[in-house]
């Protein structure tokens, strides 16, 4: 599930500087991201509901590097931190550049009717809404629209 954030503090939380792009985005996403001092091919197929597949793969630097210059958008870049509630991680994204002043959060559950606390800080529900996918971003940034 994902949702916007307002009124959140990153202080004393561990985060990951994130680079990533996209190398083709029909019928399933093909995602290089950069996390730190690790690097990672993701494939994502289908939405279907809330739910999809996700593969994901540990990749040398030097490919990941390469990997960036075959991208089909520019690379998108965040801050991910990661917020503990009630014994679940929320992943927090800052966005950086062209999606600049877009702030997500994202829990993962093990299923779709699993229930979980909602933090104060997150906000509107976004879950499903294509626009907030970050292979949607890539494409057209958060600043671009209208």
């Amino acid at each position: 599930r994902k949702y916007l954030v307002s009124g959140f503090s990153t202080e004393g939380l561990q985060c990951k500087k994130m680079k990533q792009a996209y190398l083709a985005k029909e019928g399933c996403t093909l995602r290089v991201r950069i996390a730190d001092d690790k690097a990672f091919l993701t494939i994502k197929g289908k939405t279907e509901g809330i739910s999809r597949a996700e593969f994901e793969y540990e990749i040398p630097m030097e490919d990941a590097n390469a990997m960036m210059e075959l991208a089909i958008y520019p690379p998108v870049i965040k801050t991910r931190y990661y917020a503990e509630v009630d014994g679940k991680i929320w992943e927090v994204d800052v966005f950086e550049g062209e999606n600049e002043g877009l702030i997500m959060a994202e829990i993962e559950l093990s299923s779709e009717n699993e229930e979980f606390i909602l933090p104060e800080w997150a906000k509107e529900e976004v879950t499903g809404d294509k626009r907030y996918y970050n292979a949607y971003l890539a494409k057209k940034p958060y600043k671009k629209w209208e």
